[in-house]
């Protein structure tokens, strides 16, 4: 038996005895129904990507800032959230592209940002609910996918709009966002709910199994339905989800929907993200070669994160996590030697350092792309019991958004500051985040949303922690 084998062995061991379930595959398949679902639900990637870009293009335009900012230019189940979201970003699209002042401009950016909070809070989840668990990272992925989709297309229209004449472009941007809500809104009229919360919702055992073979096209389904039913069993124990999940036996899952969100962001990517167009031009490219490289860095970010999609499930989630993070760290180094010893504090980079900076920037997103970007989403929503699910991918998001936040709004503060050293401060980061992988992070892929749990109890770390509560009895639970 090869080694990992015998680690899926010794994952599954403890739960069913059916010898599906002990090697981690449910029947089923990949059936036109569950691509057709899974696409539509993606679409909430689309308009988190979108907004991302838009958000670094519009803000480097003149008309916008003369129009808003003169003084800078002087100086409720899945199918549910996934429907709200979409609305939401909807209406702020519109606001955003007819706004006449600032506080429009706002509203609508509240709205934007409660449509992408509503989305990546069910989507990734959503994903990994309905997909097979030899695909789940695959299918995941796809909503990374669909972020770098969204942000290559915000590129391209930023691209675009910004000669238009009349100063106007920036109304297309932020308007445009509309095409990608209205797929989601639409698309999730018609989207069916995971099986998981079918049962969660109604308990109807025999719905939630008619969608189980829907999804997997296959009629034997009954062991995993055993799961999900007793999945739900223990879920209907826990009132306060966001109370249990504090516990210690829940202590692995807490750290890494904190974790990995946080990892994610202090990668730099955000920075890349939202502040591209001004970076290129600050090493020596003019305004639309920076946006044309935006594109290019855009590509590179769409076409790895295919790859990703391609072998997550056969190279396992470490493996792109480690190299990725190798590859990252290594391309800060590089950027940040050659912005101390070429830029200085006030001057430019020759046009063939400029190029080099660029390659070298593409090779940091193409391993963002196909590592910390799709699995930032992923390793969250496929570890987290059902009990705790929504909190835990509630946790995730918050923890994104918060520093997504902190980041872009300080970046071009630790700009002014560290200069080239910025990058050397986000390759530490990229150090510890790798380190914390190798050490703590158990390989996840193939097995079943309702035993993952098992994972943590082979770990060479985390059975310390939640090996000591195994005994626990349901009286001292909360």
């Amino acid at each position: 038996m090869s080694s990992e084998d015998q680690y899926q062995a010794a994952v599954m061991a403890p739960e069913l005895p059916k010898p599906e379930v002990v090697h981690g595959h449910h029947s089923g398949k990949m059936t036109p129904f569950l691509v057709f679902s899974c696409m539509v639900a993606s679409m909430g990637g689309v308009i988190y990507g979108y907004d991302i870009g838009i958000s670094g293009g519009v803000t480097s335009m003149e008309p916008f800032l003369e129009k808003f900012f003169p003084e800078v230019t002087r100086a409720l189940g899945r199918k549910s959230s996934i429907l709200v979201g979409g609305t939401a970003f909807l209406a702020g699209s519109a606001l955003g592209g007819a706004a006449f002042n600032a506080y429009m401009l706002i509203f609508g950016r509240v709205l934007l940002g409660i449509g992408v909070g509503f989305a990546n809070q069910s989507v990734p989840v959503y994903l990994s609910e309905m997909a097979p668990p030899r695909h789940r990272g695959a299918i995941n992925n796809g909503f990374q996918l669909c972020v770098a989709v969204g942000a290559l297309s915000a590129n391209l229209v930023n691209y675009v709009t910004q000669k238009i004449k009349g100063g106007w472009g920036w109304r297309i941007s932020l308007a445009m966002a509309a095409v990608p809500a209205s797929m989601l809104t639409l698309g999730a009229i018609f989207l069916p709910d995971t099986p998981n919360c079918l049962i969660q919702r109604s308990n109807d055992h025999q719905k939630a199994k008619l969608m189980l073979q829907r999804v997997r096209g296959t009629a034997d389904v009954q062991a995993e339905l055993d799961d999900l039913i007793r999945a739900n069993s223990i879920s209907k124990t826990v009132k306060h989800p966001f109370q249990k999940i504090i516990r210690r036996k829940y202590r692995p899952q807490l750290v890494m929907a904190i974790a990995m969100p946080f990892f994610t962001q202090v990668t730099g990517i955000t920075v890349i993200a939202f502040y591209a167009p001004i970076l290129f031009r600050t090493v020596g490219l003019g305004e639309s070669a920076s946006l044309m490289s935006t594109i290019v860095t855009s590509l590179m970010a769409t076409g790895s994160t295919f790859i990703s999609m391609l072998v997550v499930d056969k190279l396992g989630r470490r493996v792109l996590l480690l190299v990725g993070g190798i590859q990252m760290f290594v391309s800060h180094i590089i950027v940040g030697g050659i912005m101390a010893t070429q830029l200085g504090d006030h001057g430019g980079l020759s046009k063939g350092y400029a190029y080099i900076v660029l390659v070298l920037i593409c090779i940091f997103v193409a391993g963002f792309g196909w590592s910390w970007g799709p699995l930032g989403w992923l390793v969250p929503s496929e570890i987290l019991p059902l009990e705790i699910r929504s909190a835990g991918q509630s946790i995730t998001v918050a923890v994104c958004f918060l520093f997504t936040s902190i980041v872009a709004q300080t970046f071009l503060a630790m700009l002014c500051h560290f200069k080239s050293g910025i990058f050397f401060f986000f390759g530490g980061w990229v150090v510890l985040m790798t380190s914390f992988v190798y050490f703590l992070l158990p390989e996840t892929k193939n097995i079943p949303l309702e035993q993952m749990d098992n994972v943590w109890r082979v770990h060479w770390f985390w059975k310390r922690i939640v090996g000591e509560v195994d005994g626990e009895t349901e009286m001292q639970e909360p």
